[in-house]
């Protein structure tokens, strides 16, 4: 059984940088497709990034894309976040997923059967 802890969300203002973690127990987190993805109150989850196995390869949204950096710890069995000059735009709950399936990119929530319960990240303006 896989579970997914996400983890580092906070308040801060706009500018700020943060880290988020996605730490996998059950499988080997290389041996997942693992992606990020936010829901803003009153809005839709939606795709933020996703990293390949290999880490070789990533995708971002467009909202995100030079902002924010999707990388893997393989040494931590990690996955991380990196969000940097946040907005309050991105403030959201953020979710970790994986999937121990095949077929890179994912960036739909059925793509994806673990989550984790999210880290809240709010950005005051």
């Amino acid at each position: 059984q896989v579970k997914l802890v996400d983890s580092g969300g906070g308040l801060l203002q706009t500018g700020g940088s943060l880290r988020l973690s996605c730490a996998a127990s059950g499988r080997t987190s290389s041996s997942l497709l693992t992606a990020w993805f936010r829901q803003a109150p009153g809005k839709e989850r939606e795709f933020v990034a996703t990293v390949s196995r290999s880490g070789d390869n990533t995708r971002y949204a467009e909202s995100v894309k030079g902002r924010f950096t999707i990388s893997r710890d393989y040494a931590f069995n990690r996955v991380y976040l990196q969000m940097n000059n946040l907005k309050p735009d991105d403030t959201a709950v953020y979710y970790c997923a994986a999937t121990s399936g095949y077929g890179w990119p994912r960036m739909t929530r059925d793509g994806y059967e673990y989550w984790g319960r999210g880290t809240q990240v709010t950005v005051s303006s």
